[in-house]
Formats: C-alpha cells, sequence, structure tokens
C-alpha cells in the first residue's frame, strides 16, 4: 500500500468511527443528512463532505450496506444485521427496520432460485399516529 493509500484510510478515523455508531445504534437504514446530523451531536466540526467519504469508505470496506428506495435517496445501515425489511413513514420520512420476513423462500416456483428480496411496507409510524391523535 503506497503511503497516500495508508493516509487515506487512517485519515479521519473518529469521524468514521462516530458515523459507524450512528448506523450501529439506529433503529433503521439513515440517509446521508440524518447521519451528518446524528453525527454532529458529538462532532461539531464534522463536515457534510466527510460524511460522504465515510460513508464511501465504510462501504468499500463492507461495515455498511446502501438500502435502496424507489424513489428516494439512498440509505445505510450496518452490514453485520441479520435478514429485515423495512418500513417507511410517509408522514416523518423515516425508515425502520421490520423484524418479520412474510416471503418463505422454500416455497419459491419449481427451478426458480432467489438470490436475495427487499420487501419495503408504507404507511404511518407510531410516533406520527400518537402525534395526529
Amino acid at each position: 500500500m503506497k503511503v497516500e493509500d495508508k493516509k487515506a484510510v487512517l485519515r479521519n478515523t473518529r469521524q468514521k468511527g462516530e458515523i459507524l455508531k450512528v448506523l450501529e445504534t439506529a433503529q433503521g437504514p439513515l440517509s446521508i443528512k440524518e447521519i451528518y446530523e446524528l453525527s454532529r451531536k458529538n462532532l461539531d466540526n464534522l463536515g457534510i463532505a466527510t460524511v460522504y467519504r465515510a460513508v464511501n469508505h465504510l462501504m468499500e470496506t463492507g461495515a455498511i450496506n446502501e438500502i435502496h428506495l424507489p424513489g428516494e435517496s439512498s440509505r445505510f445501515e450496518a452490514s453485520h444485521l441479520h435478514h429485515h425489511h423495512h418500513f417507511h413513514c410517509k408522514r416523518c420520512d423515516r425508515v425502520y427496520d421490520i423484524e418479520i420476513c412474510p416471503f418463505p423462500l422454500d416455497k419459491s416456483p419449481k427451478g426458480f432460485t432467489v438470490d436475495t428480496h427487499e420487501i419495503i411496507l408504507y404507511g404511518t409510524c407510531s410516533d406520527c399516529n400518537s402525534k395526529t391523535k
């Protein structure tokens, strides 16, 4: 590894560590803006460009995964999570992890091989529902 590459890997380790901690403690995948806002609570001088670089590095190393929601910006979550799906609140725009999987992979059509799947539920989260009552 070249000296410049080593410096790039070592640079911003405090920032990368904080971003990874934020993603590991989140209740669901976060947008770049959410990662930035939550990480700034412990790192006042954190810039949005640093968040983008750190997220890209953490994806390259396999520490986090990118989550694609149709028509939305990417969100990110820790990669060590077990298989799960997501709930997207249409009111507050937050995304939550759902621990159930209603799709039995062993019931795939004969001759089909399922590699992966994603189910996204849309609706209103409990926080938003309680605000309307």
